[in-house]
Protein backbone atom coordinates (compact mmCIF):
# COMPACT_ATOMS: atom_id res chain seq x y z
CA UNK A 1 0.00 0.00 0.00
CA UNK A 2 1.34 3.67 1.17
CA UNK A 3 5.02 4.72 2.63
CA UNK A 4 4.01 6.64 5.92
CA UNK A 5 6.64 8.44 7.78
CA UNK A 6 5.43 8.18 11.52
CA UNK A 7 7.40 11.75 12.90
CA UNK A 8 7.77 12.43 16.59
CA UNK A 9 8.38 15.89 17.73
CA UNK A 10 8.31 15.37 20.96
CA UNK A 11 12.27 15.82 22.90
CA UNK A 12 12.20 13.24 25.33
CA UNK A 13 12.88 9.48 24.83
CA UNK A 14 10.51 8.02 27.79
CA UNK A 15 7.69 10.46 25.49
CA UNK A 16 4.12 9.54 26.03
CA UNK A 17 4.08 10.86 22.47
CA UNK A 18 6.52 8.81 20.90
CA UNK A 19 5.65 5.84 22.54
CA UNK A 20 2.07 6.75 21.41
CA UNK A 21 3.24 7.47 17.64
CA UNK A 22 4.87 3.54 17.90
CA UNK A 23 1.92 2.58 19.59
CA UNK A 24 -0.39 3.63 16.33
CA UNK A 25 2.51 2.44 13.71
CA UNK A 26 1.07 -0.81 14.10
CA UNK A 27 -2.07 -0.64 13.38
CA UNK A 28 -1.24 0.90 9.91
CA UNK A 29 1.31 -1.60 9.23
CA UNK A 30 -1.86 -4.24 10.04
CA UNK A 31 -3.58 -2.47 7.43
CA UNK A 32 -0.96 -3.17 4.65
CA UNK A 33 1.41 0.59 5.31
CA UNK A 34 5.20 0.66 5.59
CA UNK A 35 6.11 2.81 8.19
CA UNK A 36 9.00 4.61 9.04
CA UNK A 37 9.41 6.01 12.07
CA UNK A 38 11.44 9.16 12.71
CA UNK A 39 12.34 10.64 16.30
CA UNK A 40 13.33 14.06 15.50
CA UNK A 41 15.37 13.89 18.89
CA UNK A 42 18.13 11.30 17.30
CA UNK A 43 18.76 13.98 14.75
CA UNK A 44 21.75 15.45 16.33
CA UNK A 45 21.34 19.03 17.72
CA UNK A 46 24.16 20.89 16.22
CA UNK A 47 22.46 19.83 12.46
CA UNK A 48 19.12 21.13 13.61
CA UNK A 49 20.26 23.86 15.97
CA UNK A 50 23.05 25.00 13.03
CA UNK A 51 20.63 24.93 9.89
CA UNK A 52 23.13 22.48 8.46
CA UNK A 53 20.76 21.74 5.51
CA UNK A 54 23.82 19.09 4.47
CA UNK A 55 24.33 17.43 7.53
CA UNK A 56 24.00 13.85 6.60
CA UNK A 57 21.13 13.42 8.93
CA UNK A 58 18.87 16.24 7.63
CA UNK A 59 19.69 15.08 4.39
CA UNK A 60 18.36 11.38 5.35
CA UNK A 61 15.37 13.23 6.63
CA UNK A 62 14.50 15.46 3.48
CA UNK A 63 15.09 12.26 1.40
CA UNK A 64 12.55 9.96 3.90
CA UNK A 65 9.82 12.89 3.74
CA UNK A 66 10.08 13.12 0.07
CA UNK A 67 9.40 8.97 -0.02
CA UNK A 68 6.83 8.71 1.87
CA UNK A 69 3.20 9.29 0.43
CA UNK A 70 1.59 9.79 3.94
CA UNK A 71 3.00 11.55 6.99
CA UNK A 72 1.99 11.21 10.93
CA UNK A 73 3.06 14.35 12.42
CA UNK A 74 3.05 14.11 16.23
CA UNK A 75 4.03 16.36 19.19
CA UNK A 76 3.98 16.86 22.71
CA UNK A 77 2.23 20.81 23.34
CA UNK A 78 4.45 23.03 24.89
CA UNK A 79 2.72 26.75 25.48
CA UNK A 80 0.15 26.01 23.52
CA UNK A 81 2.15 25.17 20.05
CA UNK A 82 4.13 22.39 18.79
CA UNK A 83 7.57 21.39 20.16
CA UNK A 84 10.83 22.91 19.53
CA UNK A 85 12.68 19.93 18.02
CA UNK A 86 9.49 19.34 15.61
CA UNK A 87 9.91 23.39 14.66
CA UNK A 88 13.58 22.94 14.06
CA UNK A 89 13.40 20.51 11.31
CA UNK A 90 9.98 21.78 9.99
CA UNK A 91 12.26 24.74 9.04
CA UNK A 92 14.94 22.88 7.43
CA UNK A 93 12.77 20.80 5.22
CA UNK A 94 12.45 22.64 1.69
CA UNK A 95 9.51 24.75 1.81
CA UNK A 96 7.08 22.19 -0.06
CA UNK A 97 8.44 19.18 1.46
CA UNK A 98 4.94 17.53 2.03
CA UNK A 99 3.41 18.19 -1.34
CA UNK A 100 1.22 15.52 -2.60
CA UNK A 101 1.08 14.13 0.75
CA UNK A 102 -1.72 12.99 3.13
CA UNK A 103 -0.47 14.17 6.68
CA UNK A 104 -2.45 13.00 10.08
CA UNK A 105 -0.93 15.78 12.76
CA UNK A 106 -1.68 14.68 16.52
CA UNK A 107 -1.02 16.16 19.61
CA UNK A 108 -1.07 15.29 23.65
CA UNK A 109 -0.85 17.23 26.47
CA UNK A 110 -1.95 17.82 29.67
CA UNK A 111 -4.90 19.72 29.77
CA UNK A 112 -7.91 20.49 27.02
CA UNK A 113 -6.59 24.24 27.18
CA UNK A 114 -4.15 23.09 24.77
CA UNK A 115 -6.77 21.08 22.46
CA UNK A 116 -6.64 23.96 19.33
CA UNK A 117 -2.96 23.65 19.32
CA UNK A 118 -3.37 21.39 16.21
CA UNK A 119 -5.82 23.83 14.68
CA UNK A 120 -4.17 27.33 15.00
CA UNK A 121 -0.04 25.98 15.21
CA UNK A 122 0.87 22.96 13.41
CA UNK A 123 -2.21 22.59 10.21
CA UNK A 124 -0.94 25.76 9.26
CA UNK A 125 2.75 24.94 8.94
CA UNK A 126 1.43 21.68 7.64
CA UNK A 127 -0.39 23.44 4.97
CA UNK A 128 1.74 25.80 4.17
CA UNK A 129 4.07 23.10 3.30
CA UNK A 130 2.09 21.80 0.38
CA UNK A 131 0.03 18.94 2.46
CA UNK A 132 -2.14 17.39 -0.57
CA UNK A 133 -4.92 16.76 2.69
CA UNK A 134 -4.30 17.17 6.43
CA UNK A 135 -7.42 14.82 7.83
CA UNK A 136 -8.95 15.59 10.64
CA UNK A 137 -5.88 15.18 13.67
CA UNK A 138 -6.72 14.21 17.16
CA UNK A 139 -5.29 15.87 20.92
CA UNK A 140 -4.50 12.87 23.29
CA UNK A 141 -4.42 13.86 26.93
CA UNK A 142 -1.33 12.89 28.97
CA UNK A 143 -3.68 11.07 31.75
CA UNK A 144 -5.22 8.95 29.39
CA UNK A 145 -1.71 7.84 28.15
CA UNK A 146 -0.23 4.70 30.73
CA UNK A 147 3.40 3.64 30.33
CA UNK A 148 2.52 -0.01 32.37
CA UNK A 149 6.04 -0.82 33.94
CA UNK A 150 6.94 -3.95 30.84
CA UNK A 151 6.52 -0.74 28.67
CA UNK A 152 3.41 -1.26 27.22
CA UNK A 153 0.95 1.43 25.82
CA UNK A 154 -2.46 1.61 27.94
CA UNK A 155 -4.67 4.22 26.78
CA UNK A 156 -7.99 5.32 27.78
CA UNK A 157 -10.96 3.96 25.30
CA UNK A 158 -12.64 7.08 24.66
CA UNK A 159 -9.17 8.51 23.38
CA UNK A 160 -8.57 5.09 21.99
CA UNK A 161 -11.79 5.23 19.79
CA UNK A 162 -10.86 8.45 18.80
CA UNK A 163 -7.80 7.56 17.49
CA UNK A 164 -8.68 4.70 15.59
CA UNK A 165 -11.17 6.51 13.93
CA UNK A 166 -8.19 9.41 12.58
CA UNK A 167 -5.79 6.91 12.15
CA UNK A 168 -8.61 4.62 9.79
CA UNK A 169 -9.17 7.38 8.09
CA UNK A 170 -5.70 8.45 7.30
CA UNK A 171 -5.52 4.49 5.98
CA UNK A 172 -8.19 5.32 3.68
CA UNK A 173 -7.03 9.14 2.47
CA UNK A 174 -3.65 7.19 1.58
CA UNK A 175 -5.26 4.13 0.09
CA UNK A 176 -7.53 7.05 -2.34
CA UNK A 177 -4.22 9.01 -2.65
CA UNK A 178 -2.48 6.39 -4.32
CA UNK A 179 -5.54 5.44 -6.41
CA UNK A 180 -5.13 8.84 -7.91
CA UNK A 181 -1.69 8.86 -8.03
CA UNK A 182 -1.80 5.42 -10.31
CA UNK A 183 -4.69 6.80 -12.41
CA UNK A 184 -2.98 10.08 -12.99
Amino acid sequence: MATVLSVSGSPSAASRTGRLLRHLDQRLIAQGHQVIPLDVRTIPAEALLGADFRHPAIVEATELFARADGVVVGTPVYKASYSGVLKALLDLLPQYALTGKTVLPLATGGTTAHVLAIDYALRPVLSSMGAAHIVQGWFTLDKDITVHEDGSLGVAPAATEALTQVVDQFSAALGRTSVLAAVG
